[in-house]
């Protein structure tokens, strides 16, 4: 998402580099590059002027830092009014003092509100709390048996009832009572286009459960019609927040960058993907940060704090220190790794990566041939790589259905990563103290969380 504004941003501010001090004319020649990138990104146009507008009196009408250099002067402003245009600060859910918490889901036919339905069922569980889903959607065919699949794989029960769609939502929140669900996910109909039939049945259900959260599901991928959508659907719900969908696939980010300033209202949850796992808090800071070719080192770190247990981790680091980091070892690593997403998302992420190392299209699929060229070695190879011989070599590359070349290269590449890992300093301390905190602190990042003391 928004890779389009990010490289036209990463030009202005490299022509901005090597000026001594930022002038007036300075000021017009940039904020004339982002009103452009702005429109091309398909920013609503009342919203490009707003920012321009806002920026300019940043830039010109305060004190500047003579500290920081034009370019880094421009992307400060920039950054501090991104922040603001996505929200200014992530959404804190606070929960009903009686429970259940209900949240109602409304939004176009096919812009995700079920699939998304589920994803939030999964993430209020990660967040410890016991949701259930409610299928008040008997407009669209199986669209409740859709949502009856979806709760299976996250493990969330799912009320629906053969009635009508107010009824069922207000039966579904007597039984989340009842069996004492602390949190109500209730998923609507939609329609292929905004009418009076569609507003009204969402506005009678809203009525009837009182919903404490209201969230509207947009595609990002329709640009500033996902926008027209969230004004005619907040001048009915009083929204409390968006949930965008498709942000992998929109490479503009018009959507997101105007529907908070023209609905008032901020991006709540964004889904990354197609996965029930690729749902996330939106975070506008972090946001910001990818828009400027920054990362999201905490995104990052959340993911692998999902995808890796600590006790795992921590085991992998003091093989590693003590060299007896196998090729069993590394493969559970990798397949960790896929679990945080893909890796073209994951390389965004990483601050300073080069333009064209951020925009190359990296298949996942690459990993299949080092899966079963490991999974092809014997206990004892996979142990110890170092016995591995030509012959095993050939019979490894048989049975996995890659080259000998191949496999040289996996083994090749492993020895130099345990060559280098030993010589990492205080990597075999930190180890045998089995301290996430002290290797969140060498690597510069937070650490997973904190152990209790052992007794």
């Amino acid at each position: 998402m928004f890779d389009a504004l990010s490289d036209r941003l990463e030009g202005i501010f490299t022509r901005l580099r090597g000026r001594g001090r930022l002038s007036g004319d300075d000021v017009d020649e940039a904020l004339r590059e982002i009103r452009l990138a702005l429109l091309q990104a398909d920013v609503n146009l009342l919203v490009v002027r707003d920012i321009v507008s806002r920026l300019r009196a940043d830039l010109i009408g305060s004190d500047l830092s003579h500290s920081l250099t034009p370019g880094q002067q421009v992307v400060r402003a920039v950054h501090d009014e991104l922040v603001r245009v996505l929200g200014g600060t992530a959404l804190k859910i606070t929960y009903a003092s009686r429970p259940p918490t209900v949240v109602l889901l409304a939004g176009l036919q096919g812009a995700g509100k079920t699939t998304d339905a589920a994803k939030l069922a999964r993430w209020f569980k990660q967040q410890g709390r016991n949701p259930m889903l409610v299928g008040a959607d008997l407009q669209r065919p199986a669209a409740v048996e859709q949502l009856r699949v979806l709760g299976a794989q996250v493990r969330v029960p799912v009320f629906s009832e053969p009635s009508d769609p107010v009824a069922v939502a207000k039966s579904g929140l007597s039984e989340a009572a009842r069996v004492g669900r602390d949190v109500v996910i209730v998923d609507t109909a939609g329609r292929l286009t905004v009418d009076a039939e569609m507003m009204e049945q969402v506005r009678q259900i809203s009525e009837a459960v009182q919903p404490h959260y209201t969230f509207l599901v947009i595609d990002a991928m329709t640009g500033q019609d996902a926008v027209a959508t969230a004004e005619a659907f907040h001048k009915t719900l009083a929204l409390d927040g968006v949930i965008l969908n498709k942000v992998d696939g929109d490479a503009r980010g018009g959507a997101a960058l105007s529907v908070k300033e023209v609905v008032g209202r901020p991006i709540a949850f964004a889904s990354t993907g197609e996965k029930l796992e690729d749902f996330e808090l939106f975070h506008p800071d972090r946001m910001a940060g990818r828009i400027l070719g920054m990362g999201d080192v905490l995104t990052l770190i959340d993911r692998a704090e999902q995808a890796v247990e600590r006790e795992d981790a921590e085991q992998a680091m003091a093989k590693l220190a003590e060299g007896r980091f196998g090729l069993d070892d590394f493969l559970a690593q990798l397949q960790s790794v896929k679990k945080m997403g893909p890796l073209s998302g994951l390389i965004g992420m990483l601050p300073m990566v080069p333009k064209e190392l951020k925009n190359a299209q990296i298949d996942d699929s690459a990993m299949k041939p080092v899966e079963a060229i490991i999974h092809s070695m014997t206990p004892e190879e996979r142990a110890n790589p170092a016995i591995i011989n030509g012959s095993r070599r050939s019979r490894i590359a048989a049975g996995s259905g890659t080259s000998v070349q191949q496999v040289n290269e996996l083994l090749e590449r492993f020895k130099q990563a345990q060559a280098f890992m030993r010589q990492v300093p205080g990597l075999a301390g930190m180890a045998r103290r089995g301290s996430a905190k002290s290797v969140a602190k060498a690597s510069g990042k937070r650490p997973a969380g904190k152990r209790k003391k052992r007794r």
